[in-house]
């Protein structure tokens, strides 16, 4: 391959809801990659995807895009439960496949579609973005640097305040709606990421009338040691912002941790705020790294590893059989 001129990464999106939307808006963002075709059980909804975004093609059903000769990689932002279906549909047509978080509803259908992309010689990666955003890169750089000292312990939080509809995706269990795998995954990523796996964990959750979960507390311990305090809700807004405290500062990550944001820095020197000045919605860089996979023949990711996934979707399995939660 020839530096000066990258392969161009021609792209597919199946499940067109409201993060698809963003993430084709920053795939226009990025350079010698094209967003080629998309898919929607509704044919009109995908027709129009397709005009808003510049697309080639509009497809039906998932099938006739996951066979497409022309596509390289498919993101896939379909419900929860379908992650697995739709992913492995795509690796044995040997598309490269970024599938949004969580990566599927348990361990053992996360072993099989690692399964079938390592059986297909095949790129898949879990689209957890915040691990990509430059933010969160310099927050890891600084513990791995030790710049302010050890890290001592953490707290995050994501909370909003949702119409309560049995209509939407998140309160749909046969969907695996709920607090814990729609945002209690990113406060559990912040303490998988920056202190590893915990050796105990306790959990308390709320629950909706049917029987999805509206809260849940989470207290991650290390060396029995309490490291890691972690809530999630759809009850009230929360500020939503992730807290670490090092021997020598305080590093928060503003509102909305997850997303693009400023990091405040706070020591003996005073208080400082960086800003990453992001242009884009923030899946430009996941996308960019996993465009990179792709272009250097690579099936796995070097920074969202397959064991990373398989220990973030073990801590939701510990976390729901703690809460009582089953699907």
């Amino acid at each position: 391959m020839n530096p000066s001129n990258p392969k161009v990464i021609y792209w597919g999106i199946i499940g067109l809801g409201k993060i698809a939307h963003k993430f084709a808006e920053d795939l226009l963002t990025l350079d010698h990659a094209q967003l080629y075709a998309v898919a929607s059980r509704d044919l009109n909804k995908a027709n129009n995807f397709k005009v808003n975004y510049k697309a080639q093609k509009a497809y039906g059903n998932y099938e006739d895009l996951a066979k497409d000769p022309a596509i390289d990689a498919v993101y896939i932002a379909t419900p929860h439960s379908f992650h697995k279906a739709h992913t492995t549909l795509c690796l044995t047509h040997k598309k490269a496949v970024l599938c949004e978080k969580p990566f599927a509803m348990n361990l053992n259908e996360v072993e099989e579609m690692i399964e079938c992309a390592k059986a297909n010689g095949t790129l898949l990666m879990e689209a957890l973005w915040t691990y990509f955003l430059p933010h969160y890169r310099y927050l890891l750089n600084t513990i791995q640097n030790r710049t302010f000292g050890l890290l001592q312990r953490i707290e995050a939080d994501f909370g909003f305040h949702p119409t309560y509809d049995l209509n939407s995706r998140v309160f749909n269990k046969s969907l695996g709606g709920g607090s814990l795998l729609d945002i209690g995954i990113y406060p559990i990523f912040v303490a998988l990421s920056t202190l590893g796996k915990p050796e105990d964990i306790e959990a308390t959750a709320t629950f909706f009338e049917n029987e999805v979960d509206s809260s849940c507390s989470m207290r991650f311990y290390y060396n029995k040691d309490l490291k890691a305090r972690l809530n999630c809700t759809f009850l009230k807004e929360t500020p939503t912002e992730a807290i670490f405290y090092f021997e020598n500062a305080i590093i928060q990550l503003n509102s909305r941790f997850h997303e693009p944001t400023t990091i405040t820095i706070k020591n003996d020197e005073g208080e400082k705020t960086l800003d990453f000045n992001c242009t884009t919605n923030g899946y430009a860089y996941e996308i960019a790294h996993f465009n990179q996979l792709i272009r250097d023949q690579k099936t796995e990711s070097d920074l969202m590893t397959f064991n990373f996934s398989k220990t973030l979707i073990k801590t939701l399995d510990q976390v729901r059989e703690t809460i009582g939660l089953t699907y």
